[in-house]
């Protein structure tokens, strides 16, 4: 495993080679990987906890682009077998994995903070300085 640059070990990046086996979904697999945890981590809500989760956001990711590229090759929607007088039309079965995993990484963004509806719910708290007031010259610490 290894961890992103300037986190430590937050978050240990998978072997996805010896997960997927294949090298392109390998790559494409780190490189989800490494945005995902940049995100996380440029917003302080990366965490040691969260590996599995990103884990399986990448994994679902993978399986959506994998799914949406049949889709775009075959169509949503199998042709009727020829010779067959009873087959119907019917939907692909990788448009709906597609659909799936799109409602799998909805749920797992949230969770994560990543969708722009739930990130004001789990980012950190930034604190700002507080203003000068007039007020603030009568009230001078005694130093001691």
């Amino acid at each position: 495993m290894n961890s992103l640059d300037g986190s430590g070990q937050i978050a240990a990046e998978p072997d996805w080679g010896g997960l997927l086996g294949n090298p392109d979904s390998s790559r494409r697999a780190a490189e989800l990987w490494l945005v995902i945890t940049t995100e996380m981590r440029s917003r302080d809500i990366l965490a040691s906890a969260n590996g599995h989760a990103i884990m399986r956001l990448v994994l679902v990711y993978l399986a959506w682009e994998d799914a949406a590229a049949e889709v775009a090759k075959s169509g949503a929607v199998l042709k009727p077998k020829r010779g067959n007088p009873r087959a119907i039309a019917r939907l692909s079965p990788h448009f709906a994995a597609m659909r799936e995993a799109a409602a799998d990484a909805v749920i797992l963004e949230g969770e994560l903070g990543l969708s722009p509806k739930s990130r004001g719910r789990v980012a950190k708290v930034e604190k700002r300085a507080r203003a000068a007031r007039a007020s603030d010259a009568y009230l001078r610490p005694v130093s001691g």
